[in-house]
């Protein structure tokens, strides 16, 4: 097979699916630690609706820091969560929860192999609950 590759970008494309905004559930919970040393919850959100039901729409994660609560509650309520006062959950309870997410093409150099990655990122407030969405339809 001969081929020109001089056309070729040298970029890592992870996009399953077109940026947009999608009811998606929350199919995996991965626990791990932040920069900062506090605990992160990094989310596989997978699509539960339409041409693109059972892909993976991609991931995100919640840091639950001082600065990161802000979002952890704004995305712990989408999911169904009751956010008054103090609230008790384990990672485990966000799996097969159902939210509205935005996802966004973010494109950026990897610093340990300089190449480009196109990968879908979800805004600060990129969640909705299937409430707050019906609700914007009706």
């Amino acid at each position: 097979m001969k081929y020109d590759f001089s056309e070729v970008e040298d970029v890592e494309v992870f996009v399953s699916i077109p940026e947009g905004e999608y009811l998606c559930r929350v199919a995996e919970v991965r626990e791990g630690t932040a920069r900062d040393e506090s605990m992160r919850w990094s989310l596989r959100l997978e699509v539960v609706e339409g041409d693109l039901s059972g892909r993976t729409a991609g991931w995100d994660s919640m840091t639950w820091s001082s600065r990161g609560v802000h979002r952890v509650k704004h995305v712990l309520g989408a999911l169904g969560f009751e956010m008054e006062g103090t609230v008790d959950v384990d990672s485990e309870e966000l799996l097969g929860r159902q939210a509205h997410v935005t996802f966004r093409e973010e494109e950026w150099e990897n610093p340990e192999t300089g190449r480009r990655q196109v990968r879908l990122c979800v805004p600060f407030i990129g969640y909705r609950s299937e409430e707050e969405a019906a609700e914007s339809t009706a």
